[in-house]
């Protein structure tokens, strides 16, 4: 069973006027976390919706469970509820989105971690904890479909590439590939950490240039060599997760 959790934060303020006509500012940062259990076939979230009024936080408890779709509608309703919510005037907005989820081993091997993107400001943040590596240089990418089914995880399709550029460094000149995360080192205990923020991508929005939602997460077992067409001959598929929620 994979653990995923989908977070939005909503931080509303407003300011009332006193009746010297001087401003004050009351805070009503609400906070909705949603943390889903998936099977192959079913779905479960459980959604807590916190709010904060003049300091005092109130919360509330709600539980869905039944198919993907179903789970999936019913929570993008509440969230939505909370960025559509015009009952308070005059508000400033802020919107953090953020997706964890459990890379899961391939190929034999027990390579395994959690990842997570943030959606914030109009930027990315994606993070990835990795462990039961073999220690030196390993490659990551996204690729194209949120398949990790096949014992070798080629069932996730080649690079994400919505641009159709050649393969290579991220943010290089002569083009990479969207999903051209790169390389990073596991040290002597086979544990490695990711890092790497971006405007190039973003969650669940209608532009499928930026969408990473529906792909894949790779770790590979050698280093990308950032030449090879078109994927950078990085060698066997040792992990894999679906960008999904």
């Amino acid at each position: 069973m994979k653990k995923i959790i989908f977070i939005i934060s909503l931080s509303l303020v407003f300011a009332t006027s006193c009746k010297n006509t001087q401003k004050k500012e009351t805070e009503f940062p609400t906070t909705v976390e949603v943390k889903i259990d998936r099977t192959d076939s079913l779905s479960k979230a459980t959604v807590t919706t916190k709010k904060t009024v003049n300091g005092q936080v109130s919360e509330e408890i709600q539980v869905f469970e039944g198919t993907h779709q179903e789970v999936k509608e019913k929570v993008e309703l509440i969230t939505a509820e909370h960025e559509n919510d015009d009952s308070i005037k005059n508000t400033t907005r802020k919107t953090v989105k953020k997706i964890q989820f459990q890379l899961d081993p391939k190929s034999g091997s027990n390579t395994q971690g959690i990842v997570t993107l943030t959606e914030a400001d109009g930027q990315v943040t994606f993070e990835a904890m990795i462990d039961g590596l073999s220690e030196g240089s390993h490659a990551i990418h996204i690729h194209e479909k949120a398949d990790c089914s096949s014992d070798d995880g080629k069932s996730s399709g080649g690079h994400w590439n919505p641009t159709f550029e050649n393969h290579g460094a991220w943010g290089s000149e002569t083009g990479f590939h969207r999903g051209d995360i790169g390389n990073f080192m596991a040290n002597a205990s086979g544990e490695g950490i990711v890092t790497l923020t971006t405007d190039l991508w973003c969650l669940d929005c209608d532009d499928p240039v930026k969408n990473v939602m529906g792909k894949a997460v790779i770790v590979h077992q050698g280093e990308d060599d950032l030449v090879s067409q078109p994927s950078g001959a990085a060698g066997a598929r040792i992990s894999c997760a679906g960008i999904i929620y």
